[in-house]
């Protein structure tokens, strides 16, 4: 199975120390995110951001790409989608560890919509937990399958998550980012969120810079203040 390939953005302070994993939403490609890397490296400098184009071509345009395919709003359909696409960016993300020398402690899974759900499935489901996983404008897939994926994690190797949605998404309403993140918090994931006011099915500066923040609490950076604590 070949590769995922994407942008990616060198860290400011030459060798990396952290690695971030964006993931584009349904119908884009991975240059929808790469670019937060440059906003947020003053508080990450030494994060290594890629963003690789997901597997398949989107039906809706086939110069766009897509993790999964989207024709109903079926949660069977999104729970197969989830599951196939895994095993190709579950490769990436070991590998492209593996390139830089580091390990799960040192990664965060960042991704929009479909990305953001991507990023849960996945993120869930390393053999190690990753530091964080940060979910734009998305929702937990299968939340009846969430005891299976943590089942062989001790309490403190659970990862942060920290779910980000407009209160107007039109696309996923954010009642359902908000029970994703209920559930995640009774299977004793941290989970946080931010709603972001007057805000629709898009990244806005709030929620980015919350994220970033995030990120940099659970990565232990001198500059993001008190570490985010794990839970026993």
């Amino acid at each position: 199975m070949p590769l995922l390939s994407g942008p990616r953005l060198a860290p400011r302070s030459g060798q990396p120390k952290q690695l971030v994993v964006f993931l584009h939403g349904y119908c884009a490609d991975g240059n929808q995110l790469i670019g937060l890397g440059r906003q947020w490296q003053p508080l990450l400098p030494s994060a290594m951001f890629v963003a690789p184009n997901a597997p398949d071509p989107c039906a809706d345009s086939p110069i766009a790409r897509q993790w999964f395919p989207l024709t109903t709003r079926d949660p069977a359909e999104r729970w197969r989608g989830v599951t196939q696409a895994r095993p190709i960016l579950d490769e990436f993300i070991g590998e492209t560890l593996q390139a830089y020398g580091l390990d799960e402690t040192r990664l965060a899974v960042v991704g929009f919509s479909q990305g953001a759900e991507m990023a849960l499935h996945v993120g869930l489901r390393r053999p190690q937990p990753p530091a964080a996983i940060i979910g734009f404008s998305g929702i937990l897939v299968g939340p009846e399958h969430l005891d299976e994926a943590v089942a062989g994690w001790q309490p403190a190797a659970r990862p942060h998550v920290l779910l980000v949605h407009g209160d107007c998404d039109e696309v996923i309403p954010v009642k359902d980012m908000l029970a994703s993140a209920d559930r995640l918090a009774a299977a004793g994931i941290p989970c946080e969120r931010h709603v972001s006011v007057g805000v629709g099915h898009a990244l806005d500066e709030s929620g980015l810079q919350r994220a970033c923040r995030f990120l940099a609490q659970c990565f232990a950076l001198p500059s993001a203040g008190p570490k985010v604590a794990r839970r026993r």
